[in-house]
């Protein structure tokens, strides 16, 4: 029997399709490419755009293309909200939510045995256990994720993740020790630890423990080299947090910090807990205290009531702020969310012209952030071969540089080699190998 994955979404939906594409290998079967012809597929949804929706329902009907005969389970964020929906496109067998992904081959089999539809997703968000979703059998040796938390507890008036993935839950704290020693004993270098609210790990804990807390206590593990916090929030980095992680040799000094807009009415009106200036306060500090910090972010275009001038507020913001990527999302009104109600709805072209400004903007931005190392030697992950016959490959540095690496003297794959960097682009750098 054969299994194929189709992922969208972040980096938690990453990590939970590993781990179920992993119990599907214990009960025998194979996983395969979601392009190849199986007997199940397995589609992990998103919800967080329209679009997100739209890439769902194009991926199950891709699905029963490939094999109208095949068990089709969809799982995740969309599942969550809409499971009537979901449920009701042609050819779906299997119906699971956000926190019961780890049932997905027994509901698999029922559905076949019985030749019926399994449905099982709760209405409202009740169980605040973290669901246990554990790798044993890594096949890539270079980066990994691991997830430990779910849920948010803030409510942003554009967001259906509360919704979605319901309150804050954590994993226990030894589970996670456990399973970085288990990387380790893998061969992996690097860690990617991540969650729906990352900084709120903990919150729910008993023991009191916080991020800061873990991170600490991975510090500890021998074999990992690199360990990397996902999407955080701006108001995790306090004065006392930012001292603790400048003593921390494996922290990565790259964070993403979700701003989402510059102009602070703006801010207000999505409940976000921050202005712009104490946002440009925390960049600071971190620029002042850890060497080499490179600062990401995600940034909405569009939102209800965004005059141009609120957008100018906000182009001028990253401008003078320079961080060295920025991701941009044109608002998606979301049913159920505040915004979704508020008034002055932007006319999708309005969305589209403010995108590619800081699209343009963003380019600009990244490409003079690379070109402040060139002339310098980085330390990078290999990961992957960019070219087959003259064996260059790419990876990241510490602070997630992406370099192209001419020619090394063997398949260097999974290894922290020392590269100069020679050349800077929009999104990545050529660098040549030291030996």
């Amino acid at each position: 029997m054969k299994v194929a994955f189709a992922t969208l979404g972040c980096r938690v939906n990453v990590y939970e399709s590993e781990a179920m594409a992993e119990k599907f290998i214990r009960e025998g079967y194979e996983v395969v490419d979601f392009s190849e012809v199986a007997q199940v597929y397995v589609i992990n949804t998103c919800t967080v755009t329209n679009m997100g929706d739209k890439k769902s329902r194009q991926t199950i009907g891709r699905a029963r293309r490939l094999n109208p005969e095949g068990i089709i389970a969809v799982v995740g964020c969309y599942s969550q909200m809409a499971p009537d929906e979901v449920s009701a496109i042609d050819g779906v067998d299997v119906v699971l939510g956000t926190r019961n992904k780890g049932d997905v081959v027994y509901y698999v089999n029922k559905a076949r045995d019985e030749e019926k539809i399994q449905v099982h997703v709760e209405g409202v968000l009740k169980n605040n256990k973290f669901e246990e979703l554990i790798i044993e059998d890594y096949q890539d040796k270079t980066r990994a994720f691991l997830k430990i938390q779910d849920g948010c507890n803030r409510f942003c008036t554009y967001c259906t993740i509360p919704y979605a993935r319901g309150s804050v839950c954590s994993k226990d704290p030894r589970r996670v020790i456990e399973e970085i020693k288990r990387l380790s004993e893998h061969g992996f270098k690097e860690v990617i630890l991540s969650g729906i609210h990352t900084a709120s790990y903990g919150l729910d804990l008993d023991g009191k423990i916080t991020l800061v807390d873990l991170l600490e206590d991975i510090e500890k593990v021998d074999g990992i080299e690199r360990v990397r916090i996902g999407s955080i929030e701006p108001a995790f980095f306090t004065a006392e947090v930012v001292e603790k992680l400048k003593k921390m040799k494996k922290l990565c000094p790259q964070f993403h910090l979700s701003l989402q807009s510059g102009c602070n009415s703006i801010l207000k009106r999505m409940n976000r807990q921050y202005s712009a200036e104490e946002y440009k306060k925390i960049v600071n500090v971190l620029r002042d205290n850890i060497k080499d910090v490179s600062i990401t972010t995600d940034v909405i275009v569009g939102f209800p009531g965004e005059t141009e001038e609120n957008f100018i507020e906000t182009y001028k913001f990253l401008e003078g702020i320079k961080l060295t990527k920025t991701h941009i999302f044109k608002y998606s009104p979301r049913k159920g969310t505040k915004a979704a109600d508020m008034p002055k709805q932007l006319d999708g072209k309005i969305k589209e012209k403010r995108s590619k400004e800081l699209i343009q903007l963003n380019e600009k931005n990244e490409k003079d952030f690379i070109k402040k190392y060139i002339g310098k030697n980085m330390s990078v992950l290999l990961e992957q071969k960019v070219n087959a016959d003259d064996g260059s490959l790419e990876g990241y540095t510490r602070n997630y540089i992406k370099v192209k690496v001419k020619k090394t003297k063997a398949d260097m794959r999974g290894k922290i080699i020392n590269c100069n960097i020679k050349e800077a682009y929009a999104e990545y750098a050529v660098g040549s190998y030291i030996e």
